[in-house]
């Protein structure tokens, strides 16, 4: 039988030092530890199909917590069973160690397992689908009260408009205006069609 353990963050932002300490703290090899640094939104995660290439019947598998298999309730179901029946692994829940298929292999150990796997991938669905929520109410709560996301415009350089106005009068091109300008003349033209969009073209122009 061989240890395995699976790390996943959600974005390459995340630090999975928390997730990589409770792996020491079962033992398990470092080299057999696969981590994946990207959302769940689906499993073309390339260390998680290494790691399924990798294990064997009887082997066992550590996850600090069920929603690292899946980001809703049907894929985390779907992975649990890839893993334990497909493959037929076992798996161990650090943070739900009722979760672990080691244990209760008879028919009642297999119903109460399934019933805190349901449970529980529910629960962590459902938090998913509130964290969204609070972050949308969050950010329409920050534009109301006037507060700007993206990143800052950058300023039109000072030569923008005399060119812009040699641009729309047709005495240079469109690549000219841009160079003199120093951007690139995809974003000349965004700027010029911005400023005719609010009717500030016409009154540089006047």
């Amino acid at each position: 039988m061989s240890v395995y353990g699976y790390i996943r963050v959600s974005t390459r932002e995340q630090n999975e030092d928390r997730q990589l300490i409770a792996m020491a703290e079962v033992n398990i090899p470092p080299e057999n530890i696969y981590t994946d640094k990207q959302s769940g939104k689906d499993f073309n995660r390339p260390n998680y199909r290494r790691l399924l290439r990798k294990l064997r019947p009887g082997d066992l598998l550590y996850i600090k917590s069920i929603d690292r298999l899946g980001r809703n309730y049907e894929e985390i179901q779907q992975q649990w069973r890839v893993i334990t029946k497909d493959k037929n692994v076992d798996i161990f829940v650090i943070d739900m160690p009722l979760l672990d298929t080691r244990r209760g292999k008879d028919l009642v150990g297999t119903f109460l397992s399934d019933i805190v796997l349901q449970v529980l991938s529910f629960v962590a669905e459902n938090e998913r689908c509130n964290i969204r929520q609070r972050q949308a109410e969050g950010i329409a709560a920050a534009k109301a009260r006037g507060v700007k996301f993206g990143r800052p415009e950058v300023p039109l350089p000072k030569n923008f408009y005399t060119n812009y106005r040699k641009w729309h009068s047709g005495k240079i091109t469109g690549t000219a205006a841009a160079k003199a300008c120093n951007m690139p003349l995809s974003t000349f033209r965004y700027k010029a069609a911005a400023l005719e969009k609010k009717g500030e073209g016409e009154k540089k122009r006047n």
